[in-house]
C-alpha cells in the first residue's frame, strides 16, 4: 500500500493552550500527508484557546472543534483521555486505517505524518508509533529519552487493527503505558521513531508543576501495576536527575499514595503480571520491552 493513501484520523485534546495551539495547527495544515479529518477538543479553555481553533475551523472542512464545558481544573491523566473521548465520538470518516492522539503544543516537519505511514507500511506488525520528543534548552535541542517501545502520549499514532485489539485508552493515569503494554503482551510491536522529531515546546508536565507532576507519574505507575521493586529502582535513578531529589520524592510518595489510598488498580491480571516480569527481567539486565 502506498504511503500517499495512509488514511489517519487526529483527535486533540488542549486546555489554555493559546501560546502554542497555532503553531501545531501550522504545521498540520502543512502536511504533505493531510489527515481525513481533525477534531480539536476544546477541554474548558479560559484563554482563547476556543476562538483560535474555531477560526481555523471556519477555514478548513477537515477541522472540527469540539468544546467542553470548563470543569475547573486540568484532571491529571483521566481528564484528557476523558476530553479525547469526546474527540473520537466525533469521527465521522469511517475508513480510517490509523488514529492519532496529538497535543496541542507541539511543531514537526511537513512530511511528519507522511514519513511516520513509512515506518508502519514497511512493519505491519508495529500497532503504536510516533516520533521522539525534543525540548528546546538554551537555544538547543534535548532529547527527552524513553524505553524504546514507549511512544510519548504527545504523539502517539495507532494502527486501527490494534486500536481495536487493547480496545482503546483508559481514562486514568497512566494510560500512555498501559496501551503500549497491552499491544505487545497481545502481539503487536510498539516504538518511536528516533528520526522524526517532534518539538514539544511545553515541558511534559510543566502545566501540573515539578512535584505535583512527578507524583501524578508516581500515581500513574501504581495504577498501571509497576512491580515495587522496579518502581525503587526508578526512583533510586531519579534522584541523580534534574530535578534533583524532589522528582524521586514524588514519585516515591505518588507510588506509595495508591496503596495507603487504596486506589484501584487497572482490572487486567494478565497484563500486570505481563508488565511486572518485563520490569523484573529488566532488572536482571534479560532482554524484555524495558530496554
Amino acid at each position: 500500500m502506498s504511503t500517499d493513501t495512509g488514511k489517519y484520523v487526529i483527535v486533540t485534546p488542549v486546555r489554555d493552550e493559546q501560546e502554542y495551539i497555532e503553531k501545531t495547527i501550522n504545521s498540520v495544515i502543512s502536511q504533505t500527508l493531510q489527515p481525513l479529518q481533525w477534531i480539536i477538543v476544546n477541554d474548558g479553555s479560559t484563554d482563547d484557546t476556543g476562538k483560535i481553533i474555531d477560526n481555523y475551523a471556519k477555514a478548513h472542512s477537515w477541522i472540527k472543534a469540539v468544546h467542553r464545558l470548563n470543569r475547573g481544573a486540568r484532571v491529571a491523566g483521566g481528564g484528557v483521555i476523558e476530553a479525547f473521548y469526546d474527540g473520537y465520538g466525533e469521527i465521522d470518516e469511517a475508513g480510517w486505517e490509523f488514529i492519532v492522539k496529538l497535543d496541542g503544543d507541539l511543531t514537526f516537519e511537513p512530511s511528519y505524518f507522511k514519513d511516520c505511514m513509512e515506518e508502519f507500511y514497511k512493519d505491519p506488525g508495529l500497532g503504536v508509533g510516533g516520533g521522539v520528543i525534543y525540548h528546546e534548552i538554551n537555544g538547543s535541542l534535548e532529547l527527552e529519552k524513553n524505553p524504546l517501545f514507549h511512544v510519548r502520549g504527545a504523539t502517539k499514532i495507532y494502527r486501527k487493527e490494534c486500536w481495536m485489539a487493547i480496545d482503546g485508552l483508559i481514562k486514568a493515569p497512566g494510560w500512555d503505558t498501559i496501551d503500549e503494554v497491552k499491544a505487545n503482551m497481545l502481539g503487536w510491536k510498539t516504538r518511536s521513531f528516533n528520526h522524526l522529531q517532534v518539538i514539544h515546546h511545553r515541558f511534559t508536565g510543566a502545566a501540573d508543576g515539578t512535584w505535583r507532576n512527578a507524583v501524578k507519574n508516581g500515581k500513574a505507575n501504581y495504577i498501571s501495576g509497576y512491580h515495587p521493586l522496579f518502581m525503587l529502582a526508578k526512583c533510586t535513578k531519579r534522584i541523580f536527575e534534574k530535578p534533583y531529589l524532589i522528582g524521586a520524592l514524588g514519585l516515591f510518595y505518588g507510588f506509595m499514595s495508591g496503596y495507603l489510598n487504596k486506589i484501584p488498580q487497572i482490572n487486567d491480571k494478565k497484563l500486570i503480571a505481563y508488565l511486572r516480569k518485563h520490569q523484573l527481567r529488566r532488572l536482571m539486565y534479560l532482554e524484555s520491552i524495558w530496554k
